[in-house]
């Protein structure tokens, strides 16, 4: 099953337990999917700072921290909460359908 064109797989809830997550490629974008909560969030997985990945960063309440340099970001806007990273991250859509979780880069 796939939702409408653009939409990106995930995966289901039964594979992104509460405090997991899981990365997928929207063409050359890599978008990290993290289940907080019971709740969705859906950033990219790079660090405005240096590039690094963010997933398997330390994720501390609805932050991701930068396992590079220490920058965190708010998963749920992409804001930068600690330096040195000054710019966001971009955010993305997550929606479900028929058990499916999906995503995409909406940019």
């Amino acid at each position: 099953m796939s939702a409408s064109p653009g939409w990106v797989k995930v995966g289901t809830r039964s594979e992104i337990l509460p405090g997991e997550y899981k990365v997928v490629w929207d063409g050359d974008t890599a978008i990290a999917v993290y289940n907080i909560d019971g709740t969705l969030y859906a950033v990219e997985d790079v660090c405005t700072h240096d590039g690094a990945e963010l997933a398997g960063g330390e994720v501390h309440g609805f932050e991701v921290e930068c396992v590079r340099h220490g920058a965190r970001f708010d998963l749920r806007t992409g804001a930068v909460t600690c330096p040195p990273a000054y710019e966001p991250i971009a955010c993305f859509p997550v929606r479900e359908e028929g058990g499916l979780i999906f995503t995409r880069d909406d940019r």
